[in-house]
């Protein structure tokens, strides 16, 4: 069974047919059959910046009965309903690409579809919380946005557990959308998966991506495009604190002429093994032609201990684009900023303090939902406290 693109003109298009398969070592073959995706030895380049062992529960395959609580606010004319494995797998919007993102498909017994209609223009976001109680669970949710609709969709994950996710994000044609994942688990989670978005011709899609709690968020961040014209605006931000895992890997496609992407990560850390991962990759292929990107990540090194591996990528396959660029940076508190601040009367940690604040303000202000934003900054706080008076 292969995904399908439902056109503006109703008629669908086989995505495999639609999409030249990528061969590279950094981007597996999308697959439905687990199979195609074996075991990992932590030696696949895919694999080599994770610690498999601490992955080894949502890698073997045990089949689970239980489910995340699911909490629903769905403005007027918006719905929801459970698929099948078989419909679930025909509106996805990418096949999976790893181990824990084709088991959470295969043993999720379906998924969950959020459906905001065609032309909706929507005052209020539409929030799925999903939390956890300490079980391991496999969960699919699929997110459908008719075209021309203009709408912020909030997807929260609270609680604990161990939790193997396969996320879908299909835009219609011409359609606004603000898409929010925030993963806000308790420090014991295991949370491992993967994000698909599909813009479809002429939609404008900005996600944000927020990662601060858990054991270990692996993530898998996929964006392709169904039509020419599309613009994709990725941001990100994460915090990671001692002994946390946290890892975003991503990959833009540019399958079609006329499409614009850009990519901002930023991430701190502090505490003893501290770890982060960003690898970010953008395929620009012969048939793009006049696209524009541009992909950055920005570390923060806050204590001694920590480590942050990034990765940028380009693939580019023709020379008629506007424009291709990327950047990472990674580096302690700017002593220039901090002698400003002091110098303004301002105190050594206070200092520290709205440093990070403003690091992280640009990401949290594309957000769009203050009360969201106020909470986030909340949470970067309570982080702050833990390190930067030391």
């Amino acid at each position: 069974m292969t995904a399908t693109i439902v056109k503006a003109d109703g008629s669908a298009q086989n995505l495999q047919e639609a999409v030249e398969v990528v061969e590279s070592h950094l981007h597996p073959r999308p697959s439905w059959d687990v199979a195609d995706h074996p075991m990992p030895t932590g030696r696949e380049e895919i694999w080599r910046f994770t610690p498999v062992s601490r992955l080894k529960a949502l890698l073997d395959g045990t089949p689970s009965e239980a489910h995340l609580l699911r909490e629903e606010s769905l403005p007027t004319g918006v719905t929801s309903r459970d698929l099948s494995e078989e419909e679930a797998r025909t509106i996805s919007a990418e096949a999976p690409v790893d181990r824990v993102s084709v088991l959470a498909a295969a043993l999720s017994g379906g998924a969950h579809l959020v459906d905001v209609p065609a032309d909706a223009e929507l005052d209020t976001p539409v929030t799925l919380v999903l939390r956890g109680q300490g079980e391991r669970v496999w969960g699919h949710t699929v997110v459908r946005v008719g075209h021309h609709a203009r709408a912020t969709i909030v997807v929260s994950h609270e609680g604990s557990a161990t939790y193997g996710a396969k996320l879908d994000v299909i835009v219609g044609e011409g359609a606004v959308i603000n898409f929010v994942t925030i993963q806000d688990w308790a420090d014991d989670t295991v949370h491992g998966g993967q994000t698909s978005v599909l813009v479809g011709r002429d939609a404008q899609v900005r996600t944000v991506t927020v990662s601060l709690g858990g054991s270990l968020v692996r993530l898998t961040e996929t964006a392709r495009f169904a039509g020419p014209g599309g613009t994709l605006e990725q941001f990100g931000l994460y915090f990671v604190d001692a002994g946390q895992h946290i890892e975003h890997r991503l990959f833009v496609d540019h399958n079609e002429p006329q499409t614009h992407s850009k990519v901002d990560y930023r991430g701190a850390l502090q505490g003893k093994g501290a770890h982060s991962v960003w690898v970010g990759d953008v395929l620009i292929r012969k048939v793009a032609e006049r696209i524009s990107t541009y992909e950055a990540n920005k570390n923060l090194v806050l204590t001694e201990g920590c480590r942050a591996d990034s990765v940028p990528n380009l693939e580019i396959q023709t020379g008629q684009i506007e424009g291709a660029g990327h950047s990472s940076t990674t580096g302690r508190f700017d002593d220039e900023q901090l002698f400003y601040l002091q110098s303004r009367g301002i105190d050594p940690l206070e200092a520290k303090r709205l440093v990070v604040r403003g690091f992280f303000a640009a990401i949290i202000a594309k957000i769009g939902v203050p009360e969201l934003e106020k909470r986030l900054m909340t949470a970067i706080e309570a982080e702050l406290a833990k390190s930067v008076a030391a």
